[in-house]
C-alpha cells in the first residue's frame, strides 16, 4: 500500500473567500470511490503557535479571553499565529511576551499538531518555556486577556472537567502530563 497515494481527483478549484489570515477553496472532486462531490478547504496563512510557561514551582500560566467564533470565554495556554516560513520559536517568544509579559530562558519543542485536518491545513507547534522572567505584557488591540498562574495539576484537571476546550491547549497539557508520568521532565 502506498501511503502517499492521493485517492482524490481534483476536477477544478476556486477560491471562494480570501483575507490576510485564511482562504477558503472549493474543489470539485472525484472521491476515492469515483463519485463526484465537493471539498472545501480552509488554508491558514499562519501556523498555530502555543506555549506552556512552566515555572520552577510547577505552575503554568493560562490566558483567558472571549473567543468571537465560539461566542464564549475560553481558558487556553498562551497562543497565537506565526507567519508561515518563519521560525516558530521566534513566534512563540513573541506570543509569550505579548500575552503574559513573560520571557523564558529555556525552550523545548513539546508537540506538533494538525488542528482540524478534515477541513483545514492548519498546523501548530507548542513549546515548553522554562526559567521564566516577568516583564510587561503587550497584548494586541484585539485581545482582552485574563491571566492565571495555577499549579500544572489544576490545569490538567481543568482539561478533564472540560473547562479547557481549546484543542492546542488540551494536546499540550496532556503531552506534558504524559512526559511527567514517564519521567521525561
Amino acid at each position: 500500500m502506498d501511503l502517499n497515494h492521493n485517492p482524490w481527483t481534483i476536477l477544478s478549484s476556486k477560491v471562494e473567500y480570501d483575507n490576510p489570515w485564511i482562504s477558503v477553496t472549493e474543489h470539485q472532486v472525484l472521491n476515492p470511490a469515483g463519485g463526484k462531490g465537493i471539498y472545501g478547504v480552509v488554508h491558514f496563512k499562519n501556523a498555530a503557535i502555543g506555549v506552556i510557561p512552566f515555572d520552577e514551582d510547577g505552575n503554568i500560566y493560562l490566558v483567558g479571553q472571549f473567543r468571537f467564533p465560539l461566542e464564549g470565554f475560553s481558558w487556553e495556554i498562551p497562543e497565537g499565529g506565526g507567519p508561515l516560513g518563519t521560525d516558530p520559536l521566534e513566534s512563540a517568544k513573541r506570543e509569550l511576551l505579548e500575552e503574559t509579559g513573560l520571557i523564558a530562558h529555556h525552550w523545548m519543542p513539546l508537540v506538533k499538531i494538525h488542528l482540524s485536518n478534515s477541513v483545514s491545513d492548519e498546523a501548530g507547534v507548542v513549546y515548553l518555556a522554562r526559567q521564566l522572567e516577568q516583564r510587561e505584557a503587550e497584548p494586541e488591540e484585539t485581545e482582552e486577556l485574563h491571566i492565571r498562574k495555577i499549579p500544572f495539576e489544576e490545569a490538567y484537571q481543568m482539561v478533564k472537567r472540560h473547562e479547557i476546550t481549546d484543542s492546542l491547549s488540551i494536546v499540550a497539557i496532556q503531552k506534558l502530563k504524559l512526559m511527567m508520568l514517564e519521567g521525561e521532565l
